[in-house]
C-alpha cells in the first residue's frame, strides 16, 4: 500500500478508513475491538465516527465514540490510530447544528468520550441553513488554537457550500475544509463526480467518500426481493436493484471472473481508482468482513476493468 495524504494536512493515511458507525448497533463492544485490533494489526490507522453514532438503536448513547475510547485506553495506542469524528447532528436541541455555541459543547462530549485530548479530523456533519461559514469557522478556528481540533472537514457538503466556506476562510483568515466526506460508490456518484470532485482536485482537498459499498448492495449479496431479509440493511436495497444495479453487478462479476476478487473488494478498489479519493470508508462487523476490506484497499484494478465498472455505473 501507498501513503495518501489527507488534503493539505500532515496526515497520511493508508487508502481504507474504518466506519464505525456499526459499533454498539450490528457489532458489539468486544467484537468491535476485535475489528478495530485486526484494522490497526493490517497497517490502518483512520477510523471514522460521530457524535451520533449509534444513536438511532434504542438506549444508544454515542456508543461508537465512547467504544473507540474505551479501546484506545485498553490498547494504549492513540498515537497510532487518527480519529476522525463529525458534529452537526440532531442529539437533541432539534436541528442540524453548526452553531459555535453547539460545536465548542459537543467537542467537549466527543473528547470526553474518546478518552482523547485532540481530534485528528472534525467534520461538519450536515449543512446548517440557520449559521454563517464565518460562525462555524470560527468555532473550528478555536478549537484548532486549543489544540482540541487538528484539521477540519465537510460532510455532505455540495459545490455551492464548499465553495461559500473556502471564500469565508480566505476572507477572514479562517481554517479551510481539508475532506470533503460524501456518499460515492460504483452506484451512486453525482454527489461527488463533477463538481465536487473538480474543487477537491483544484483546491488540494481529499475525499473520504462513505457507503463505499452503497449500504452492502455492491458485495453482491442482495441480488432478488428473497434476499432482502439477509441483515438489518437488507430492507434499503430496493433502491439499488434496478436496471443500473443488476448492470453494475453483472460488471463486478465479470471482474470477479478475471482477477479472483470478491465483488467488494472490486468495488472499493474502483472508488480507490479514482482521482481525489484518499480512501473509502468502510464498515465491518467481523474478522472476514475486515479481511476482505484489507484485500480491497490493496487492490489495483487493470484499465479494461476500471472501464467497465465506470460505464455500467453511468
Amino acid at each position: 500500500m501507498s501513503l495518501r495524504r489527507l488534503g493539505q494536512t500532515d496526515i497520511h493515511i493508508e487508502p481504507l478508513v474504518l466506519g464505525a458507525n456499526v459499533f454498539g448497533w450490528t457489532a458489539d463492544e468486544p467484537t468491535s475491538f476485535a475489528v478495530l485490533d485486526a484494522y490497526v494489526a493490517e497497517g490502518f490507522s483512520a477510523i471514522d465516527t460521530a457524535d451520533a453514532y449509534s444513536r438511532w438503536v434504542p438506549g444508544n448513547d454515542s456508543d461508537s465514540e465512547k467504544i473507540i475510547g474505551r479501546w484506545m485506553k485498553a490498547r494504549g495506542n492513540r498515537d497510532r490510530v487518527h480519529i476522525f469524528t463529525k458534529v452537526g447532528s440532531d442529539m437533541g436541541q432539534g436541528k442540524k447544528d453548526l452553531s459555535a455555541r453547539w460545536i465548542e459543547t459537543a467537542v467537549e462530549g466527543s473528547l470526553k468520550r474518546l478518552q482523547t485530548d485532540h481530534i485528528d479530523l472534525y467534520q461538519s456533519h450536515w449543512p446548517d441553513p440557520t449559521v454563517t461559514h464565518e460562525e462555524t469557522l470560527g468555532a473550528y478556528d478555536r478549537l484548532i488554537k486549543a489544540g482540541k481540533v487538528r484539521f477540519i472537514g465537510a460532510s455532505n457538503y455540495d459545490i455551492g457550500l464548499l465553495e461559500g466556506a473556502r471564500s469565508v476562510a480566505l476572507e477572514k483568515g479562517l481554517p479551510r475544509y481539508q475532506t470533503v466526506q460524501n456518499e460515492f460508490n460504483l452506484y451512486t456518484r453525482d454527489r461527488f463526480e463533477g463538481a465536487v470532485q473538480d474543487f477537491v482536485l483544484r483546491e488540494g482537498m481529499s475525499a473520504i467518500p462513505y457507503y463505499s459499498l452503497a449500504a452492502g448492495f455492491l458485495t453482491g449479496k442482495y441480488r432478488s426481493e428473497a434476499d432482502f431479509g439477509k441483515s438489518p440493511r437488507g430492507a434499503g436495497m430496493a433502491k439499488y436493484l434496478d436496471a443500473k444495479g443488476k448492470k453494475i453487478l453483472a460488471a463486478l462479476d465479470r471482474v470477479a471472473e478475471s482477477t479472483g476478487a470478491a465483488l467488494s473488494e472490486i468495488a472499493l478498489a474502483w472508488v480507490n481508482a479514482q482521482p481525489g479519493i484518499a480512501g473509502p470508508i468502510a464498515s465491518a462487523t467481523s474478522l472476514a468482513q475486515l479481511e476482505g476490506l484489507a484485500r480491497g484497499a490493496r487492490l489495483t484494478l487493470g484499465e479494461a476493468d476500471l472501464k467497465l465498472l465506470t460505464d455500467a455505473g453511468r
